[in-house]
């Protein structure tokens, strides 16, 4: 499950993580972007339900040094008895530089330098060592994690994705359709066994189309004209259908770009019907190799009328 959830604020959500692993789900997971930073959401979480493992999906490699996340990482580790799973991913330009006036540059040397630095760092080495992107002297963590937080790239294209299974624990999917998944998949097929394949999936559980794909639009509108994103679906095969989406967004109308997402594919990447249909559809990515799925739930004009039904709608949502 997704940190934050539907409606709750962090200050109220801690009976409802209190009670996830009753509903069926084993971990909580964050990303990170211009809204709530990935880790006080899972240090709260892991103070309130520390049978729960706790991912990351994903948090910038540029928006933080790389002693930094080994030594946040290290302190989280100590709070959960659960595994702790690190996603890092380039992200994009609007958050890295846009929001944090930092540099976008090299973003696949810099994540493979990241997690080959974090994975020697978390395992309890010192680490002094020149990589492509940054240097470091010198490093050691105060205390070796007794289980070892595992290190997964968030990965769209094929170089991105190898970086994934061959430096890293794994790899973090998100924004593609379930017919998406062998492609992404099977040049790597032989690196799968004892790696993560993490996919993260956006649910709208509600009956009600026209608000699923408003909400999707608006915000699909924006992340699939991010130059990353749009490079991923022009490879899968989509560029043409949403060329006129992207046209919109780079003259700075976000409403038209999202508008200008054919329904089928705001369909695809953003679950919606009532419960057991998106269960029918979050059961499509269980496909071989695929270890965890993460759930991010969509508020609805359900919930919003009945909040105290979240608990109930999460239990359905399990496949």
């Amino acid at each position: 499950m997704n940190l934050p959830l539907s409606g709750l604020p962090l200050t109220a959500a801690r009976e409802l993580i209190q009670a996830l692993p009753d509903l069926g789900y084993t971990d909580v997971w964050t990303g990170e972007g211009g809204g709530t930073d990935a880790f006080t959401p899972l240090t709260a979480a892991a103070a309130w339900q520390p049978r729960l493992s706790l991912g990351t999906g994903v948090v910038p490699v540029g928006t933080r040094g790389p002693g930094v996340l080994a030594q946040t990482v290290g302190a989280l580790a100590e709070l959960t008895s659960g595994e702790v799973l690190l996603g890092v991913g380039s992200s994009v330009p609007a958050h890295v530089t846009a929001l944090n006036g930092v540099p976008f540059g090299q973003p696949l040397a810099r994540v493979r330098d990241t997690v080959r630095f974090l994975r020697r760092a978390l395992a309890g080495e010192v680490v002094s060592a020149d990589y492509e992107t940054f240097s470091v002297q010198g490093f050691r963590l105060d205390a070796k994690p007794e289980q070892r937080p595992r290190v997964l790239v968030g990965a769209l294209r094929p170089k991105m994705v190898r970086v994934g299974y061959e430096d890293a624990d794994g790899v973090v999917l998100n924004l593609l359709a379930a017919a998406d998944l062998p492609r992404v998949l099977e040049p790597v097929q032989s690196l799968l066994p004892g790696r993560e394949t993490v996919v993260k999936l956006f649910v709208c559980p509600t009956g009600d189309a026209d608000h699923a794909r408003a909400a999707g639009r608006g915000f699909l509108g924006w992340i699939l004209n991010q130059t990353p994103y749009h490079a991923f679906h022009s490879w899968l095969g989509r560029g043409d259908e949403l060329a006129v989406s992207k046209r919109a967004a780079d003259a700075g109308d976000r409403i038209g770009a999202g508008a200008a997402i054919p329904d089928h594919i705001v369909d695809e990447l953003w679950i919606h019907g009532d419960p057991a249909r998106c269960v029918e559809r979050i059961t499509r990515y269980l496909q071989p190799g695929v270890t965890r799925i993460v759930l991010y739930v969509a508020g609805t004009p359900e919930l919003a009328r009945r909040p105290q039904n979240l608990p109930r709608v999460l239990a359905d949502l399990h496949p």
